[in-house]
């Protein structure tokens, strides 16, 4: 970047891009348009936030790539998907169109892990389902550096995206990515201490009044549920029994409104619901089962 560079039409004071910018994605409709605009030309710029705000608003940079972007994202495509990271957790990953954009809210399943397994020097086995970025999985190696995991998803695109991560996070020799159906992508004897999902949980119907850059953008058949949003569940809590070691557990990510269904769903199974745990919100958004006995609602 040549901050110095004359006013041209491929170098354009920052002030006068990040005025067009912003304006442009209030156009569009996007929330915080001058925040996102201010980001989108630092991420375009290569720079650090500290480097951005060492530039003068009179200093010309390159317009183009910048611009780009811009019109990427009044398209409401993910700011992730058009920059091609995304922080989660204590990790930068990462990210493209082949797996949902990580999400403050799957973090619960990290802290979840913490508050159940608070040694950090255990030698524990992770299996990520439906890995996508291996968002979860990686972030739990990092937790736990004896630990080594599995990490499975039906896309192979998806696999070689968590694969990469794996590599840029230093964590391949202890993160082996498949691609495959699930479990049965497994071998019949493989136990693991934790098995984690981020499964599809959202109803079919309801699909489509989903913000426009998940429902546009963002692969449906991560997101797809089935008519009530549970049938990844079923499977998962059908498969569960076989594939925990002794005391091992399953941490599930679940949606707004689902715990009733998937407390009966697991003890259907045989499992014991452990814990349910808010996300940031307060909302629950995890739900910890180990094998036990069918769990009785009041």
């Amino acid at each position: 970047m040549q901050s110095k560079a004359e006013n041209t039409p491929h170098h354009q004071p920052i002030q006068e891009l990040l005025a067009n910018g912003a304006a442009l994605l209030r156009d569009a409709g996007v929330e915080n348009p001058r925040r996102e605009a201010r980001l989108l030309l630092q991420h375009a710029l290569g720079l650090t936030p500290e480097a951005m705000l060492a530039l003068s608003v009179r200093d010309c940079v390159a317009a183009e790539p910048f611009l780009a972007w811009v019109a990427r994202r009044a398209q409401h495509e993910p700011f992730a998907y058009i920059t091609g990271s995304k922080g989660f957790w204590s990790l930068d990953l990462s990210v493209s169109s082949a797996s949902l954009v990580p999400r403050g809210d799957t973090e619960t399943l990290i802290a979840a892990l913490l508050e159940h397994c608070p040694d950090h020097n255990a030698d524990l086995s992770f299996l990520d389902l439906g890995t996508g970025t291996g968002c979860i999985l990686l972030a739990a190696l990092a937790e736990y550096p004896k630990a080594w995991g599995v990490g499975v998803d039906v896309n192979p695109a998806a696999a070689t995206l968590a694969y990469g991560n794996a590599r840029r996070c230093n964590m391949s020799a202890r993160a082996l990515i498949m691609a495959g159906q699930w479990v049965e992508a497994l071998s019949a004897q493989s136990r693991f201490d934790v098995v984690f999902s981020n499964p599809p949980y959202i109803p079919t119907t309801d699909l489509d009044g989903l913000m426009e850059e998940v429902r546009r953008h963002e692969p449906v058949r991560a997101l797809d549920g089935g008519q009530d949003g549970l049938d990844a569940y079923r499977h998962l809590c059908a498969c569960l029994p076989r594939l925990l070691k002794h005391n091992g557990v399953g941490i599930f990510e679940f949606g707004i409104g689902q715990e009733p269904a998937l407390r009966d769903i697991a003890a259907q199974n045989g499992l014991e619901v452990v814990q349910v745990m808010p996300d940031l919100a307060g909302i629950a958004r995890c739900i910890v089962l180990r094998q036990g006995q069918p769990y009785a609602r009041n």
